[in-house]
């Protein structure tokens, strides 16, 4: 009997190392990517990411598109989701919650870091921010880096604003806006109901979110920044060797064949960086809001 006892004990620790050793490795990776443009364009290219990597990684991939960055921060602790797509404010609070890294950031025409735009109509007499006292405006969102965090920190700068000030001191009571992405924002200012929208440069340089047509009935108010280009962030819990795997898988992107693939979901081109330095800047934009 001790002897039957001592060999079930052997086969079951051996079926659990079994599942610790293989399970990962056989489970399916999961990326998770931003809600940002066409839903029925980013099925495709879910699609087309995922047959690329599966056999890269040598196991399946799948890709999703959580509808708030909060369910990302679940996925990471709960171990659900593997690598996501994150702005660089969700990237700080990933970090400072120990859930995950920085892998890699995106690399715009050789820098790490683009510009947030005031964009107002053409028509309209405005010529700095200053002359935005008093006026209705459209942030893109509270959680925005370059449609709010940004922009915010930037009218601190110009002491139009003190620090953990409500930006309606500047603006005026109720005139500031929060939207549900660039897209919003710019909608407010295109029918009427804000003087101006506080957004990506992408968003008015390329021709991923509005049309021509809407691009041609704006310009730039103001610019600024740095703001700190996006992240590819990796789960904390995922071991070294799966870690250097899907690093140098995703690196593969970089390669001339993938290009067009890699900016339609990543937009950049794909860099390793010193996580601290690429994060300065909006950790400490980030201590200058006001408490929600």
């Amino acid at each position: 009997m001790k002897i039957f006892k001592n060999a079930l004990s052997t086969l079951f620790l051996g079926c659990l190392l079994f599942q610790i050793g293989c399970g990962p490795a056989n489970r399916s990776l999961v990326i998770a990517l931003k809600p940002d443009k066409d839903p029925e364009k980013m099925i495709q290219e879910r699609k087309t990411v995922a047959a690329y990597l599966t056999p890269l990684l040598k196991r399946p991939v799948e890709i999703i598109v959580p509808l708030s960055s909060a369910v990302i921060m679940e996925g990471f602790t709960n171990k659900t989701i593997d690598l996501a797509y994150l702005s660089s404010t969700e990237m700080c609070k990933a970090i400072d919650l120990k859930i995950a890294t920085v892998l890699l950031v995106g690399e715009l025409n050789g820098k790490t870091s683009y510009s947030s735009y005031w964009l107002t109509l053409k028509e309209k007499p405005y010529i700095q921010i200053q002359d935005l006292a008093g006026k209705k405006v459209a942030f893109s969102s509270k959680t925005s880096t370059s449609g709010y965090i940004i922009p915010y920190q930037d009218l601190i700068q110009r002491g139009l604003i003190t620090q953990k000030e409500d930006p309606e001191k500047f603006f005026g009571k109720s005139n500031a806006w929060y939207g549900t992405g660039y897209v919003s924002a710019v909608e407010r200012v295109l029918s009427g109901d804000a003087e101006a929208a506080a957004v990506s440069d992408y968003v008015f340089d390329q021709n991923k979110h509005l049309s021509e047509a809407q691009k041609q009935s704006l310009k730039i108010l103001q610019k600024q920044g740095p703001v700190p280009t996006h992240t590819i962030a990796i789960r904390s819990s995922l071991s070294e060797a799966d870690q250097k795997q899907i690093l140098e898988a995703l690196e593969t992107f970089n390669n001339p064949e993938n290009e067009e693939l890699r900016n339609k979901v990543f937009t950049s081109k794909l860099v390793r960086t010193n996580p601290d330095s690429h994060l300065k800047s909006i950790r400490e934009a980030l201590q200058s809001l006001p408490q929600s």
